[in-house]
């Protein structure tokens, strides 16, 4: 599978209770912190969730 870059780039103050929470479960702690995931389609659906809060990039 290909792996893909997640970053914030947004703040998660105003996001909804289910955002924060998808932002955890991905692994991202605070802004411009980055993660590499494997483009899994449970990880492609979270990061749909949160796409206006965060920037991903092909490896």
């Amino acid at each position: 599978m290909a792996q893909i870059k997640v970053t914030q780039i947004k703040s998660r103050i105003k996001a909804t209770k289910v955002q924060k929470l998808t932002l955890d479960a991905l692994g991202i702690k605070k802004m411009h912190h980055s993660v590499v995931k494997e483009a899994t389609p449970s990880i492609m659906g979270m990061v749909k969730t949160v796409h206006h809060l965060v920037e991903v990039t092909n490896l």
